[in-house]
């Protein structure tokens, strides 16, 4: 309907509005909905603007629509209304005077509702005009209008900050209205609020623009810095504390996120340490914890307040009372005490598997055949027969249904909102200690560590609060999820400050040695987050457990602990390689990853790599596919297409190693479970395939496996030598790529045995005849073309360096015009555009030089070509300084 059609309805609803507004709500209440639903239809801000500038509406009506009732439809088809919606306040501002408070009131809810509801861009100069508005509003309109105009200031901004230069100095100077009204001071806490969402979002950074000036970013931290130092005021309702709460988190997140503001000064990262800690834990129910007003970075031991005299006396004391005190405590565990309850059962099932753990020491690895499979549940629990550990923690800690809602139908009204906005305080700190990690050093990090990361308590000490508290505790999903990126960001690149770790040797001093109590706190970690694993419900909170694991497990020192830590991870996330959702499967597969290639070879790994494959593969709350448990059907799928040559003694083995059997099983098999709820998230799900990135990460394992323990992984060396060939087939890159690293990696493992160094007995290694197969089978089948028609660099460059492993002696029995295709292809490469692919081809030419057969049967010019070739990739400014070196060699 054009705004003609509607004009009378207007002009009749909004004429009597400047006689008797209380006359005209009671005369008009029957025609107002039917106006507001023609306003939501119909709509044409052109011509809205038009008469509004010609006065044939009343803007005191408008302004008191526009308010009341924010559900306009801006949208119209003539498109543009955008621009029309900056250009329509602006007109407001214009015809509302300051000294009209109740129409300043009303056009600032109008900009406010307007620009946070569709994202409306102000452009610089109407920007201008509506900050000096609004800033000239606050110093001359009541306190009751404030509220309003700050809500107006905050959309205003938001994105803005670079554009808001000039008026910086009225804002946040010495005397600026947010440092004002954000002031602890402040009385009326929705004005604080406000203020601080108004500052939180002029924080916000833009790429490419410039960014608060230094002093005014320390205005902005202290002013948050306080806020969430404060206390809550008994007149101040939960849920507007919150929202202050959020606000200042969120403008602390802005000003780190910017990445101009970087956190040196000890008091200063101690101070906001200490009011994340303190905001993690908000709300959370069964706890309240007191924060000192700053942490301080020191080595654990340092700040133990126990004396070393009283520290071994009391060390002495719990050799006597263990078991005594073990007894006791299973009478005073009540239901739902899960820390305390977990923390003792760990004490005791630590006793009871400790002549299982005894098998795994270096010196008993190769004498101690595996004990047998156990049941999904001891494994995962880690609790003697008889006590039903498990089910008592499951009907406390799995949360209130298997959906992820944040609670339960029965918490309603005021009391599940309260809640709801706790949890979104929790998750904010959470996500800005995360913005603080990236902005802190990790040495001084780590001075902070346990602050955040469990210890292992003392006897008779309460546990303290840490991040896996929340993991354990907390009722939200998300929250939760949030808790383990945390502490996935601090274990990342920790390997250097875990390396000090080491309990190996049982030490009897009168004082803990720091190495011993950093190595509390990896055990500690270790049973929090399988505890976690166990516990959990929710899918994405899953997958966050699963990679916290992971990166726990690839920075962690277990050459320097005691065993036993890998086997209770290995056997608990076994089960999850078959769960119903992919990404839990992916990041299963990441920790099964990092397991084989953490310090390889590891004892202890050797010893879970040659476990029954059937040993851990219960259930988990998902079905595990029947392929997975045949140790032949993988096997036939790669002799589908012709007859396999037979493999020689020593390179055959009778029960497959599981793991391996798995990755082979997920790239080659075709699927055989039905698409999850995760599948939608991935392109490539209506391949009859596993999923890409369970595909790619099998890969991987299978890469790492190879690299770490190739003696086990040569029994399968024709086997995962046509894995590779069958990747290199496909059409996907990836796929393509990690099948030639795959290759590599084989060609290397082979290397390695036949060095001149190598303690391999020769009977015990890859036979040559097998690695001339095995060439043979690559280079009649992808390989060629890999190297050749190739539109990718990185995969053409992999494909070098898998040509560059073959063993010398396999390569002199190749025969001739196999030779001869290396040599021309690599010859080919050298004058790639792309410098990596060149500097790869002219690193395998160089090893092919010196292979003996080849050095007889080249001719002299083309060694030339090949030392030329050397020389001008080493003159290319863009490789790195290991290739050069490697290069000078060839040259």
């Amino acid at each position: 309907m054009p705004l003609s059609s509607l004009s009378w309805l207007l002009f009749s609803l909004a004429s009597p509005w400047q006689l008797s507004p209380s006359l005209h709500y009671q005369t008009t209440c029957l025609n107002f909905k039917e106006l507001i639903h023609i306003f939501n239809r119909n709509i044409n801000f052109q011509e809205l603007l038009g008469a509004l500038r010609s006065e044939q509406l009343n803007w005191g009506f408008l302004l008191s629509c526009a308010s009341t009732h924010q559900s306009w439809d801006f949208s119209c088809p003539g498109g543009g209304c955008k621009e029309d919606v900056c250009a329509l306040l602006v007109q407001a501002c214009q015809l509302v005077h300051l000294d009209q408070e109740h129409l300043v009131s009303k056009v600032c809810q109008l900009i406010h509702h307007s620009l946070n509801r569709f994202q409306v861009m102000v452009d610089e100069q109407n920007l201008n005009f509506l900050l000096s508005y609004c800033i000239s509003a606050l110093k001359q309109c009541s306190s009751w209008t404030h509220v309003e105009i700050l809500q107006a200031l905050a959309a205003l901004v938001y994105n803005n900050g670079p554009k808001c230069q000039k008026y910086l100095a009225d804002l946040l100077g010495k005397t600026g209205l947010l440092v004002q009204f954000s002031d602890a001071a402040q009385p009326d806490v929705e004005l604080r609020r406000a203020a601080v969402r108004s500052m939180a979002n002029l924080c916000l950074s833009v790429p490419g623009q410039p960014y608060l000036d230094e002093p005014y970013r320390n205005v902005c931290f202290q002013t948050f810095l306080s806020v969430l130092q404060s206390s809550k005021a008994s007149d101040v309702d939960d849920i507007t504390f919150c929202m202050l709460l959020q606000n200042a988190l969120k403008g602390i997140q802005s000003l780190l996120n910017g990445g101009k503001m970087k956190l040196m000064q000890t008091d200063q990262i101690g101070a906001l340490l200490a009011v994340l800690k303190k905001c993690m834990f908000h709300g959370l129910p069964g706890l309240s914890i007191e924060m000192p007003a700053a942490l301080y970075p020191a080595p654990l031991p340092q700040y133990d307040k126990r004396s070393p005299v009283k520290q071994e006396q009391l060390e002495t004391a719990t050799l006597k009372q263990t078991g005594n005190r073990r007894k006791k405590s299973k009478g005073k565990q009540k239901k739902g005490e899960f820390g305390e309850e977990g923390r003792e059962d760990l004490a005791e099932n630590e006793s009871a598997l400790g002549a299982d753990m005894l098998k795994l020491r270096l010196g008993d690895v190769q004498n101690s055949p595996y004990s047998g499979p156990r049941s999904h549940a001891s494994d995962v629990a880690y609790v003697p027969a008889g006590k039903d550990h498990s089910s008592s923690h499951c009907a406390s800690w799995k949360r209130i249904s298997s959906s992820e809602s944040e609670y339960s139908d029965a918490e309603g009204g005021m009391q599940s909102k309260m809640r709801s906005y706790q949890a979104n305080v929790r998750q904010g700190a959470l996500a800005c200690f995360l913005s603080a990690i990236k902005s802190i050093e990790k040495r001084v990090l780590y001075g902070y560590w346990s602050a955040f990361v469990p210890d292992a308590p003392g006897i008779g000490s309460p546990q303290s609060v840490s991040l896996m508290t929340i993991a354990l505790k907390d009722p939200s999903p998300k929250t939760r999820a949030c808790a383990l990126q945390v502490l996935s960001a601090i274990l990342e690149g920790s390997k250097q400050f875990l390396s000090v770790a080491e309990d190996a040797n049982d030490h009897k001093r009168a004082f803990t040695p720091f190495s011993v109590t950093m190595a509390s706190s990896i055990r500690e970690l270790h049973r929090c987050l399988l505890l976690a694993l166990v516990a959990e419900s929710s899918s994405q909170t899953l997958t966050q457990i699963v990679k916290c694991l992971a990166n726990l497990v690839s920075n962690a020192p277990y050459s320097r602990l005691k065993p036993g830590l890998l086997t209770r991870v290995w056997n608990q996330i076994k089960p999850y390689v078959c769960h119903k959702d992919v990404n839990v499967r992916v990041s299963s597969l990441t920790l099964l990853g990092a397991i084989v290639s953490v310090q390889a070879p590891l004892p202890e790994v050797q010893l879970l790599l040659q476990q029954p494959g059937s040993s851990g593969l219960n259930n988990s709350g998902s079905t595990t596919p029947h392929r997975f448990n045949s140790s032949e059907q993988w096997r036939k799928a790669l002799r589908s297409e012709g007859e396999p040559p037979d493999n020689p003694a020593g390179c055959t083995s009778s029960e497959p190693c599981w793991l391996l059997r798995l990755c082979v099983s997920i790239i080659v098999l075709p699927r055989e479970d039905s698409c999850s709820d995760s599948d939608a998230n991935f392109p490539s799900f209506s391949s009859v395939y596993e999923p890409c990135p369970l595909r790619l990460e099998s890969l991987q394992v299978l890469a790492l496996l190879v690299k770490g323990y190739f003696s086990m992984a040569q029994s399968y060396f024709l086997e995962l030598g046509e894995v590779a060939c069958r990747c290199m087939e496909e059409m996907d890159p990836s796929i393509q790529l990690h099948g030639a690293k795959l290759l590599e990696e084989l060609g290397t493992g082979v290397l390695q045995q036949y060095k001149p160094d190598s303690t391999v007995a020769p009977d015990q290694r890859v036979p040559v005849s097998v690695v001339v197969t095995f060439w043979t089978m690559m280079l009649n089948g992808p390989l060629p073309g890999t190297l050749q028609n190739s539109p990718h660099a990185t995969l053409q460059t992999s494909a070098c360096d898998a040509l560059s492993s073959i063993l010398p002696e396999a390569f002199s029995s190749l025969q001739n015009d196999q030779q001869v295709l290396c040599v021309t292809l690599l010859l080919g490469l050298n004058h790639s555009e792309n410098p990596l692919v060149k500097a790869a081809a002219a690193r395998a030419l160089g090893v092919y030089i010196l292979f003996s057969c080849l050095r007889q049967q080249l001719p002299k010019r083309v060694v030339n070509l090949v030392s030329t070739q050397a020389w001008t990739v080493i003159k290319d400014q863009s490789c790195t300084e290991s290739t050069i070196n490697a290069l000078k060699v060839v040259a």
